[in-house]
């Protein structure tokens, strides 16, 4: 939840670029950053343990950025222009959820870097538990819930484990090695930069499912 408190200040940050977008439709923001997020997910389910896969997650990184600022500017202009709408709204959260997914899914089947392949379907599987019980608590007349590891938390840490990931593909770094008695009980006997974004990822969704689930039962219960 930290880099949540940093939304208003990268608002501002935009405001230049909101200014020349008064005639921009914000939904097509939204599908243009689909573009940019497939293309990063593309490299980073690709992207090798040498020189090459050092460059193909330089570009994975510059996309992934790339989507995050039209993603951050739909909702801007739209709000700035009076452009919000319900379709809007239940498309940018479609999308973010889709996107979220992709990510961790993409870098979860790059064999050169994940060597179990359930890491990466587990930490999507409570990425997206966890966005739920955030929409759960509203559906039932709680207000929205961000508690736990949020979205933003989550794609700072994409971006650390990206950049990390370019630098031990370009130096040819190896996995930093677990002790065997955990490294007996996951599947894997060593650590990455792209590894770990998965298992922080799935650390987060179990403590935000966790975390939500706690708060939106303890207000509905006092609410009785």
């Amino acid at each position: 939840m930290a880099f949540e408190k940093a939304r208003e200040s990268h608002t501002k940050m935009l405001k230049p670029f909101v200014d020349r977008m008064s005639r921009v439709d914000p939904a097509t923001l939204t599908w243009i950053s689909v573009i940019f997020a497939a293309g990063c997910c593309y490299l980073l389910a690709t992207a090798g343990r040498d020189s090459d896969g050092g460059w193909r997650l330089i570009g994975a990184f510059i996309l992934l950025f790339v989507a995050a600022e039209l993603d951050a500017l739909d909702g801007a202009v739209a709000r700035a222009y009076g452009k919000v709408s319900k379709y809007g709204d239940w498309l940018d959260h479609t999308i973010d959820r889709v996107v979220d997914l992709a990510l961790l899914i993409a870098i979860g089947i790059n064999v050169a870097w994940i060597s179990v392949p359930w890491l990466g379907w587990a930490a999507a599987t409570m990425t997206l538990l966890g966005s739920y019980m955030g929409t759960q608590a509203q559906s039932v007349g709680l207000g929205r819930n961000y508690g736990g590891f949020s979205r933003a938390d989550r794609m700072v840490t994409t971006f650390v484990g990206i950049f990390l990931g370019v630098i031990m593909a370009f130096q040819g770094t190896q996995d930093i090695a677990i002790p065997e008695a955990i490294a007996d009980v996951i599947g894997f006997e060593g650590i990455n930069a792209l590894s770990a974004v998965l298992v922080i990822s799935l650390a987060g969704g179990i403590w935000t499912f966790i975390t939500r689930a706690v708060s939106s039962r303890k207000e509905l219960l006092d609410g009785e």
